[in-house]
């Protein structure tokens, strides 16, 4: 049931942010979910395209900060 609802969520943020080019946030919200989820791989995955696409952004500073949180597999 909570996985559900995150889902919800996720697909919910994404229908209503729509292509604003605010620099990461989208990518950040959905690394955040997958974390919650337990999806770490792919939280991971989504911290370094952040890092990758927007290196000057707040959200490339906190995807930096997150990325030694997650357990390798």
């Amino acid at each position: 049931m909570k996985g559900r609802i995150l889902g919800l969520i996720m697909i919910l943020a994404v229908a209503f942010s729509g292509c604003s080019g605010n620099n990461g946030k989208e990518l950040f919200d959905t690394a955040q979910l997958e974390e919650l989820q337990n999806n770490q791989e792919h939280a991971r995955e989504l911290y370094e395209e952040i890092i990758r696409k927007y290196p000057q952004s707040e959200y490339a500073k906190k995807a930096q900060e997150r990325l030694p949180l997650l357990q390798k597999r």
